[in-house]
């Protein structure tokens, strides 16, 4: 006995290119973010405002090397905007957890690498908004500083926050979507306070300093205020930011492969 039917050729399914990243869905993405006003208000507003609640009283006194202290406490709180920024943009996959994206990521030609890329990417945008703002702030009022150092100092705060960018990633697939902004805003605060960005570390206990200096707020601090100070960074300070970079990222995507398995 004969089938009549007759088994159609398959093609096989083509990958996109770059495995469906795209700048337009990249521009979706940041102007979705943007419009948050909580992240907006907690990324923007409130550095500067500590900017000028902690800052503008100290006009007229400087560091060591003659340079402002109003300055070192700009890039301080530079720094402290962009990790807030960059740990928030990865925190939001949190929320689409929660909505059931990450299980549909199978379903569409997005590949999980190319999303995990554009969130990234996302909040490394968050994260200059954040410097430039905070230095734009400074410079509105009256801080004066060398042209290398605005350069060397923002490129240093919001190329090194990628450290929480991977951060944000890893306690987005950690954390329940409903408590995870609540979760990382005391974190960021007490990581903030022992890196020494709200309070320099030689007014703290001798034990507290030792410790900060092996947190990841640390090393990025140093290397940040290191053109205005003129002290420059050791190669401890770097082997901070990359090695907790490292572990972030480790973290995120070990969690990453176990979330988009439990389909």
């Amino acid at each position: 006995m004969t089938s009549s039917a007759q088994t159609l050729p398959t093609t096989p399914r083509q990958r996109p290119a770059m495995g469906g990243f795209t700048p337009t869905f990249l521009l979706l993405e940041i102007r979705r973010v943007l419009r948050n006003r909580r992240t907006m208000i907690f990324i923007l507003v409130m550095p500067a405002v500590f900017f000028l609640l902690f800052g503008l009283p100290q006009r007229g006194q400087t560091l060591d090397n003659g340079s402002p202290v109003t300055g070192y406490i700009m890039i301080s709180l530079a720094v402290y905007g962009a990790m807030v920024a960059t740990t928030s943009g990865g925190g939001m996959v949190a929320v689409e957890r929660a909505l059931g994206w990450s299980r549909q990521l199978r379903l569409t030609p997005l590949r999980p690498a190319a999303y995990v890329t554009t969130k990234v990417l996302t909040a490394m945008v968050l994260g200059l908004i954040a410097v430039v703002v905070e230095f734009a702030v400074g410079a509105v009022s009256g801080v004066r500083l060398p042209a290398h150092v605005w350069l060397l100092a923002g490129l240093a705060a919001w190329i090194g926050s990628l450290v929480f960018a991977a951060f944000g990633l890893f306690v987005g697939y950690l954390a329940p979507a409903e408590n995870v902004m609540q979760f990382l805003g005391p974190i960021l605060a007490i990581l903030a306070m022992f890196g020494g960005l709200f309070v320099p570390l030689e007014v703290l206990p001798h034990a507290m300093q030792e410790i900060a200096k092996f947190t990841p707020v640390y090393g990025l601090g140093e290397i940040a205020r290191s053109p205005l100070t003129g002290s420059g960074f050791t190669l401890a300070s770097v082997a901070n930011v990359l090695a907790w970079t490292v572990v972030f990222s480790f973290g995120a995507a070990r969690l990453f492969r176990r979330d988009t398995q439990r389909v």
